[in-house]
């Protein structure tokens, strides 16, 4: 008879832990449609990412831009022999509304310095890499290292590395930059506004930040 009493007046669940089961219920559901908000909210980022606006002056002199990071906009890489050609092309490029700042190695590099240093510095300190492929380049071991060297920086290139060739077949097209489209130059002021459209279009120069 005892046992059968203490049977029936067995307590029932407390209120409290009634409570505390009601409250982690209530307490979950906020949680979730917060989750629900956060998983649907990148893909609205990304797609808003991934809209191109159009290039203008003020998105690459804007102060926040990250072309503050570096020293340089664009660094020409080219053989000795093709000097008078390059100059042209920093002198057109300075010229420019954007007032783009190149790396010329005879001019800026610093004297005194190790060449592998100043070529290596060049490539790090700059955001797109004009490569001058004319028989010369292909015949200089500097300008294939320092090839090598911006490739090693931006394996996916990303618009950085603007391959212009001149007087050489396409047969003999470094094999190294294959996988980029390249200008021909023919018409040197045609060549030359491609250039400079080409790095206006570089992702570093117009919506990056450090």
């Amino acid at each position: 008879a005892g046992w059968f009493r203490r049977l029936l007046h067995k307590p029932k669940p407390s209120s409290v832990e009634s409570s505390l089961n009601a409250s982690r219920s209530a307490s979950s559901s906020p949680s979730s449609s917060s989750a629900e908000s956060s998983s649907s909210s990148p893909s609205m980022s990304l797609a808003r990412s991934v809209r191109l606006s159009p290039v203008s002056l003020s998105d690459i002199n804007a102060s926040g831009s990250a072309r503050w990071a570096k020293s340089y906009d664009v660094c020409i890489c080219h053989s000795e022999v093709d000097l008078e050609l390059v100059e042209e092309l920093v002198s057109y490029l300075e010229a420019q509304p954007e007032s783009f700042r190149c790396f010329l190695q005879l001019r800026d590099a610093a004297l005194g310095s190790a060449v592998v240093t100043e070529l290596c510095d060049a490539v790090q300190n700059s955001h797109c890499w004009v490569m001058l492929i004319t028989p010369g380049f292909l015949r200089d071991p500097w300008c294939k290292y320092q090839m090598h060297q911006a490739l090693a920086e931006a394996p996916m290139a990303n618009g950085r590395t603007i391959p212009v060739l001149k007087d050489v077949d396409r047969k003999d097209y470094p094999k190294e930059l294959r996988n980029l489209y390249y200008i021909y130059m023919a018409l040197k002021e045609n060549s030359f506004r491609q250039i400079r459209d080409t790095v206006m279009r570089c992702e570093s120069l117009r919506w990056g930040r450090d």
